[in-house]
């Protein structure tokens, strides 16, 4: 044990004995993406007679090859795109504005309906699928654009988050702002707004990966092929074609809709730490 350890009285056996538990369970986490990365690279008649294969050579990237030969997976990998963003897009205009309205505003009635709002947050999606249904068919919102991204611009946690985080900038910046002139609009686009990107871009990020990674409702609204998102789609080729396609495919299309996702964590994955850390994001 060093001088520096005694001093701080710390035991370096505790901290080596919590790097090996943490080291323990990054590999017990990591081995089932592993082992479906390895089965994407075996050959689907290899597979069927033993899946023990994977730990052996030949690999191959013939399963790869089959999804970029079939056009519905870049038409799912499009819809994907477009409803995960649309819907990132639309929680953190709404949540900004309705963050600004409860953090920053009085008006009558502001607590309540700020109640309500967070009262979202204990209402499960299930409770509410078959009036939701109704509502959408009615509409004939149903395998359309808007009838997947709508429900999921109802975001009581981004409508918190935003407001939280409004309610702790200094009302100081406001009133400044004002005795120069700025209207109320000015001062949200031009001086508070550009302080909350951190939070909003903690927000979209969680936002994204919940509306990129969302089965249930696109498995009740899209039921025409050319509608599916990647996770619905995906789902359905598990279905039908997982005799004559083989585990490997199947494999592949997984890691296939999985590499956006990945993308994401590795550029933003500071925000993602911090957010779920719970510190303060600066």
């Amino acid at each position: 044990m060093s001088a520096l350890d005694r001093a701080a009285g710390r035991n370096p056996w505790i901290d080596r004995l919590g790097w090996a538990a943490l080291t323990l369970a990054a590999v017990v986490m990591v081995l089932p993406l592993l082992w479906t990365v390895g089965l994407s690279l075996k050959a689907n008649g290899e597979l069927l007679r033993d899946t023990a294969s994977v730990f052996r050579a030949p690999y191959t990237l013939e399963n790869y090859g089959s999804i970029l030969a079939r056009p519905a997976v870049f038409r799912w990998l499009a819809n994907s795109l477009v409803v995960s963003l649309c819907t990132t897009a639309g929680v953190l205009v709404l949540s900004s504005l309705a963050g600004y309205g409860f953090g920053r505003l009085e008006f009558p009635g502001r607590k309540w309906l700020f109640a309500l709002v967070l009262f979202g947050l204990a209402v499960p999606e299930q409770s509410v699928i078959i009036t939701r249904h109704q509502l959408f068919s009615a509409l004939h919102l149903h395998n359309t654009y808007p009838g997947l991204v709508l429900p999921g611009l109802a975001a009581p946690f981004g409508v918190f988050l935003m407001t939280q985080y409004f309610k702790a900038i200094p009302a100081e910046l406001d009133e400044a702002a004002m005795l120069d002139g700025a209207s109320r609009r000015q001062v949200f686009w031009k001086v508070l707004l550009p302080l909350t990107l951190p939070a909003q871009a903690t927000l979209g990020i969680f936002t994204f990966l919940s509306s990129w990674n969302d089965y249930w409702w696109p498995l009740i609204s899209a039921t025409r092929s050319e509608m599916f998102t990647l996770t619905v789609g995906v789902a359905s080729s598990q279905i039908n074609f997982a005799q004559t396609s083989g585990l490997g495919f199947l494999m592949a299309q997984a890691v296939f809709a999985s590499a956006p996702i990945l993308v994401v964590y590795v550029f933003f994955q500071k925000y993602i730490v911090r957010a779920v850390s719970g510190a303060a994001v600066r």
